[in-house]
C-alpha cells in the first residue's frame, strides 16, 4: 500500500524525532524473515527501549539528513530494518543477538557519535557490556580497596589484641556485609 504525501511527512516527523535523541542507529537486511520472528524481534526491542521499525529507504534518508547520522545514508538501500536508540548499545545488541538465532537476519551498517559502522563494528559495539553493567563493575572496583584495607586492619588488630581488635573486627564485619555490585 502507497502512502501519500501527508502520511510520508508524519513518517518523516516521526522517524526525525526518534533521530533527534538517538545515539545509535543501525540497520539490517530482513527479507525472508517470517512474521512471527519479526513480532518477537519487535517485543524484544521494545523491551530494551529501541525504536525498531520498517522504513522506505527515501523517508529513512529525509530523516537522517542534516544529522550526525547522515553518513549512514550512502547504506540505505535494499530492504531494511532500523534500529535506533538513546542507549549507545540497545540497538546494536538487539539486532545482533536476534541475528544469531535467525541467519536471515544480516547485519548491514550502523551509525554511532557520527561514525559510520560496518558490520564488524556494529558487532563490537554489541558486545559492549550495558551501562548498568559498567556502572555495577566500577563501583566493585571502588569498593573493593576500601574492604581490603579494613581487612587488613583487623588482622592486625586480630594479632595485637585489645580493644582495637573489637572495633577492627567490627568495621571487617561491616564491609564484608555490604552487598556485592550486581553484575
Amino acid at each position: 500500500m502507497s502512502l501519500n504525501l501527508d502520511d510520508k511527512k508524519a513518517v518523516v516527523a516521526e522517524v526525525s524525532a526518534q533521530v533527534a535523541n538517538a545515539q545509535t542507529i543501525v540497520v539490517a537486511e530482513y527479507s525472508g524473515i517470517e512474521v512471527g520472528h519479526l513480532t518477537q524481534l519487535r517485543a524484544k526491542a521494545r523491551e530494551q527501549g529501541v525504536y525498531l521499525r520498517v522504513l522506505k529507504n527515501t523517508l529513512a534518508r529525509r530523516a537522517v539528513a542534516d544529522t550526525a547520522f547522515s553518513g549512514l545514508s550512502d547504506q540505505l538501500t535494499g530492504p531494511l530494518i532500523y534500529s535506533i536508540g538513546t542507549d549507545p548499545v540497545a540497538p546494536a545488541k538487539v539486532l545482533s543477538d536476534f541475528a544469531k538465532t535467525n541467519d536471515k537476519l544480516v547485519l548491514r551498517a550502523g551509525s554511532y557519535s557520527g561514525k559510520v559502522l560496518d558490520k564488524a563494528g556494529v558487532q563490537a559495539l554489541a558486545s559492549v557490556p550495558s551501562k548498568e553493567v559498567l556502572l555495577a563493575q566500577l563501583l566493585g572496583l571502588m569498593q573493593s580497596p576500601i574492604s581490603r584495607f579494613a581487612r587488613v586492619l583487623a588482622a592486625i588488630a586480630e594479632q595485637k589484641g585489645g580493644p582495637v581488635a573489637e572495633l577492627a573486627a567490627d568495621v571487617a564485619t561491616d564491609a564484608a556485609a555490604e552487598p556485592a555490585p550486581a553484575a
